[in-house]
């Protein structure tokens, strides 16, 4: 049955960029990189906030922006309804579920969260919680690559970031070295919800760029990156087991050998 993508916000003036100077963002941005742009890389984008203004939610609009603006396809899951980890019985719930699907979906991510009490927020950290490190066969985060970003009510910090960096490498993703912290993110955004031409504005288009280009640069070789001897030995292991067990059961008799 095909996603319905019933909890992906719609990003409003996806090609206004007023606060960019196009002379100073050539395209493409992945120029001279192999693999670049054989198709659009996919984002998954996701913010820490639902206030009906939300500081963390509007900077990762004008980041899922720029990130069309430097030709990726981008999703922005909204977590209105996700419960918490565990609060459903399996996580059993309809938008865990499609939080997984793309989370599969994607190449690379962005993770935004206000700092609040000096850490992120329960919000982003519930939708960081609800992605496990293998779904079966599958991986939603692995060998990914993520950008990091925060919003502060006060003076500059970077503790909501540093914890997602750590967040992302548990998730063995591929943090990329550039980051976003907005201080008194009240003063960046005016009545509409745009972002004002500033510092802070310029790292995101940073951070954006970047993150297009790590995301092209290892694409093609997610597999190899994820291939690790720890899992083959567990691989190996299970074979073994399950062999022994079969065969245990065709010497009792109760499993006819296979010819």
């Amino acid at each position: 049955m095909p996603l319905q993508s019933t909890r992906l916000r719609k990003l409003s003036d996806p090609t206004c960029l007023h606060a960019l100077s196009l002379h100073h963002a050539p395209l493409p941005v992945t120029a001279g990189l192999p693999d670049s742009m054989a198709h659009p890389p996919r984002i998954l984008l996701l913010y820490g906030s639902l206030r009906p203004r939300s500081f963390s939610r509007l900077a990762t609009e004008e980041a899922a922006r720029l990130l069309q603006f430097f030709g990726a396809e981008t999703r922005i899951f909204d977590p209105h309804d996700l419960p918490l980890p565990d609060q459903v019985p399996g996580d059993d719930h309809p938008a865990v579920h499609e939080l997984r699907e793309h989370a599969l979906w994607s190449e690379g991510q962005v993770w935004c969260s206000p700092e609040r009490h000096g850490a992120v927020t329960a919000v982003i950290k519930a939708q960081i919680d609800h992605l496990p490190l293998n779904l079966g066969a599958l991986r939603p985060t692995q060998g990914r690559t993520l950008a990091v970003m925060q919003v502060s009510g006060g003076s500059q910090s970077f503790n909501a970031v540093n914890t997602l960096r750590l967040l992302g490498r548990w998730m063995r993703m591929f943090t990329i070295p550039n980051q976003s912290s907005v201080p008194m993110a009240y003063k960046e955004f005016d009545d509409a919800g745009r972002m004002r031409p500033s510092a802070y504005y310029d790292r995101i288009v940073d951070v954006m760029e970047e993150l297009v280009r790590m995301t092209v640069l290892l694409r093609p070789h997610t597999a190899v990156l994820n291939d690790r001897y720890s899992e083959r030995v567990e691989a190996d292991l299970k074979m073994q087991r399950a062999a022994a067990v079969q065969s245990a059961a065709v010497a009792s008799g109760a499993v006819k050998d296979q010819p």
